[in-house]
């Protein structure tokens, strides 16, 4: 078997994967998207390890691989607890620079620690 089809596929699959973080609006799909990305990297350092038999991609692997188990892990909790408090998944309604009270003007959880602190 050649070496450049693996490769060629490993490269296929990863510009999936970067079409489906850009171009995805369901944060499970993005999460989806990383994985095959992460799969792609796997199996380059895979084709690479039997090319040029050494052990060093089979170690990489296996660091991607629990890499990849943690990034699930922690990416559906992170997924989950936002479902519960907004009820939606879609990643471009995720507010990064304000708090989730609202900001200071709202008047919610943030703003009574903000005056407790300040007396």
């Amino acid at each position: 078997m050649h070496a450049v089809i693996p490769y060629v596929t490993a490269a296929l699959l990863f510009g999936l994967g970067v079409f489906g973080v850009l171009r995805r609006r369901n944060a499970v799909l993005v999460l989806m998207a990383v994985e095959l990305m992460l799969n792609a990297v796997n199996l380059i350092f895979v084709t690479a390890d039997a090319t040029l038999r050494s052990y060093a991609g089979s170690v990489f692997t296996l660091f991607v691989i629990v890499l990849a188990a943690a990034e699930v892990g922690v990416g559906l909790a992170i997924v989950l607890q936002y479902y519960r408090t907004r009820k939606a998944v879609v990643v471009d309604d995720v507010r990064l620079d304000e708090p989730e009270g609202g900001g200071a003007d709202s008047g919610g959880a943030d703003s009574d620690v903000r005056e407790q602190v300040a007396r």
